[in-house]
C-alpha cells in the first residue's frame, strides 16, 4: 500500500536553477539539494512519480522515446 502523496511537501521542478558553471558532480548534487526527493516532485500542475526495474530501460532511452512520440 502506498502512502497519500502532500503535494504542499512537493518541489515543482521548474523552480529548480543550477548554476551551469559548477562541475557535473556538483550540479547533481545541488539539482538533489534543490528538488528533496527526484523520485517525486511537481512538474507544474502535474506530481511526477519515478521508479526503475532492476533489468529495465535507462532514463535516456525513456526520454528518447517520449521525445519521438
Amino acid at each position: 500500500m502506498t502512502e497519500p502523496i502532500n503535494r504542499d511537501e512537493l518541489v515543482d521542478i521548474c523552480t529548480i536553477h543550477i548554476d551551469k558553471n559548477l562541475p557535473r558532480h556538483e550540479r547533481i548534487l545541488e539539482f538533489v539539494r534543490q528538488i528533496k526527493n527526484p523520485y517525486l516532485h511537481l512538474c507544474g500542475e502535474f506530481v511526477v512519480t519515478s521508479k526503475y526495474a532492476k533489468n529495465g530501460p535507462t532514463i535516456e532511452a525513456c526520454m528518447q522515446s517520449i521525445i519521438r512520440h
